[in-house]
């Protein structure tokens, strides 16, 4: 049943409306430091955040943007620290520098409506005791078994998933919505795909699957350029597994690469390779390259089998021998049908507005889960359906 306060599927709420005249909203965003907002190179959450952020601006709202002094936001920009800490060459403790930021955020929680959080569960001793309104949304993965007597003991706290398929380890704690990822629809402009090689692009991981790739564009007999990150953590990895499979003719590395230079990466390339063998949150490269009009070739992994469709902006497939076989059917997804499908579902002003609702209904205290519907697609579910007492 829908709720008194919700009309027309816009979610208007009235008692909103009352306090906050204009439906403008002082909103605290809390990033990660690991990475400036919006990140130099790499950088999945903290792009996110600086695309909703800048959104939420453009909107008339307030808000401070919580981040590393490197950072570059039309909010009010907060400098917790000086540089994005995983490229400053002094940081050695990144966990001191998050805990300040946390007691900074509360310290300013009275200058705020809402606190939204980033930064999984580092928070959430202090918000438990303390009465501003807040949310998470939660980027990463959740099938880890430490995180279960976590998420029990603060099984109260208000979060936000980034696809349903990211929920399924823990069902029963206090999902408040599902809000799938956008970006501005100028940050990336439909490509004709005539580079005649297949895309990679992402982390230097097991789980992301890079050396699949390179045999699928093997077997397929197809260039491939690798855009891709190398963590600390995955140095090994690279050495001992990927980088012998860098000799290969068809396989040429770029390394990592900032912004501007994805969309001339992706828009050129005939397709992109998505072989991951973890269950993927979200996978944004994925509406990345939709943005371009490049289907994706993806395993069906996580998210994919929401944020794809299958014969529409790619193939999904479950192997090397059938992603091989789809690199040689991409022309027949039509690039400008993907570009409007990213355009309808993962553009940064429906992002936001998903987001506002959740905002408004957290602060009304609006108990009723609330679905609403855009087009085709149920973009919100206000309220897990296997949530347990």
């Amino acid at each position: 049943m829908q709720d008194k306060n919700h009309k027309n599927g816009l979610g208007v709420f009235p008692y909103f409306e009352e306090r906050h005249p204009g439906n403008s909203m002082k909103i605290a965003q809390i990033a990660p430091l690991y990475e400036s907002v919006p990140p130099k190179f790499y950088g999945g959450t903290e792009r996110v955040v600086s695309w909703l952020t800048e959104e939420l601006v453009r909107l008339g709202h307030d808000v401070t943007l919580f981040a590393s002094g490197d950072s570059v936001t039309n909010a009010r920009l907060v400098p917790v620290c000086k540089e994005a800490l995983r490229l400053s060459p002094t940081c050695i403790d990144q966990a001191a520098h998050h805990v300040l930021m946390i007691e900074q955020v509360f310290s300013e929680k009275d200058n705020f409506d809402l606190l939204h959080f980033h930064l999984d569960y580092l928070h959430f001793s202090l918000s438990r005791r303390e009465s501003v309104p807040h949310i998470s949304t939660l980027h990463g993965r959740l099938d880890i078994p430490d995180l279960v007597p976590l998420y029990r003991e603060f099984r109260e706290m208000p979060l936000i998933s980034i696809s349903d398929a990211q929920r399924a380890p823990l069902p029963w704690v206090n999902w408040q919505g599902t809000v799938y990822h956008g970006l501005p629809e100028e940050e990336y402009s439909l490509g004709n795909g005539n580079g005649k090689y297949l895309a990679f692009l992402g982390r230097v991981s097991p789980e992301k699957g890079l050396n699949r790739a390179i045999e699928i564009a093997k077997r397929a007999e197809i260039p491939l350029k690798i855009a891709a990150k190398i963590d600390r953590t995955d140095t090994e990895y690279f050495q001992t597994v990927i980088k012998p499979l860098l000799k290969h003719p068809l396989v040429e590395f770029l390394g990592e690469i900032g912004g501007p230079e994805k969309n001339e990466f992706l828009g050129n390339a005939m397709g992109l390779l998505f072989p991951i063998c973890w269950p993927e949150p979200f996978g944004l490269v994925m509406i990345e390259a939709m943005a371009c009009g490049t289907p994706v070739i993806a395993y069906p992994y996580g998210s994919v089998p929401e944020i794809m469709e299958d014969g529409v902006t790619g193939f999904v497939v479950g192997d090397v021998s059938s992603a091989s076989k789809a690199a040689h059917q991409l022309h027949r997804i039509d690039r400008k049908v993907c570009r409007q499908r990213f355009e309808r579902r993962f553009s940064a002003a429906r992002m936001a507005q998903d987001y506002l609702l959740i905002y408004k209904k957290l602060l009304c205290g609006e108990p009723e889960p609330v679905e609403i519907s855009h087009g085709d697609f149920n973009w919100i579910k206000l309220a897990s359906p296997n949530r347990t007492t």
